[in-house]
C-alpha cells in the first residue's frame, strides 16, 4: 500500500522559506509523477508543481516558478518542495500526491501539511 508522508510545514514570515517533505512508501516509484498541490481555505485543490520519478523533469504553476523547487531523493524515496520568498497568498494545505506516467489521475495522497505566510 502506498503511502505519502508530509512534513515541513509551519508559519513564516513574507520573504521566508520552508522546505516541505513527501516521505514515499509501499512500492517503487520508477515511472511515477509525484506531485505538490495546495489547498487555501474556501478555494480548490490547485497544483504546485510535479517531478518524475526517474527522469527529474519538473514542472511548476506560474505563480510559483522562481520561488519554489521541487526535488527527490532516490535513495531516501522522498520528494522536497523548497519555497523561497514567501507570499501571503502562499498559505495553504500542502499536499503530497502521486501517479503513474501512464495516467492522468493522482491516485495516492498524504495527510497534508500546514504553511501559513503571515505578511
Amino acid at each position: 500500500q502506498v503511502q505519502l508522508v508530509e512534513s515541513g510545514g509551519g508559519l513564516v514570515q513574507a520573504g521566508g522559506s520552508l522546505r516541505l517533505s513527501c516521505a514515499a512508501s509501499g512500492r517503487t516509484f520508477s515511472g511515477y509523477v509525484m506531485a505538490w498541490f495546495r489547498q487555501a481555505p474556501g478555494k480548490e485543490r490547485d497544483f504546485v508543481a510535479r517531478i518524475t520519478w526517474s527522469g527529474g523533469t519538473t514542472r511548476y504553476t506560474d505563480s510559483v516558478k522562481g520561488r519554489f523547487t521541487i526535488s527527490r531523493d532516490n535513495a531516501k524515496n522522498t520528494v522536497y518542495l523548497q519555497m523561497n520568498a514567501l507570499k501571503p497568498e502562499d498559505t495553504a494545505v500542502y499536499y503530497c500526491a502521486c501517479r503513474s506516467l501512464t495516467t492522468d489521475n493522482y491516485d495516492y495522497w498524504g495527510q497534508g501539511t500546514q504553511v501559513t505566510v503571515s505578511s
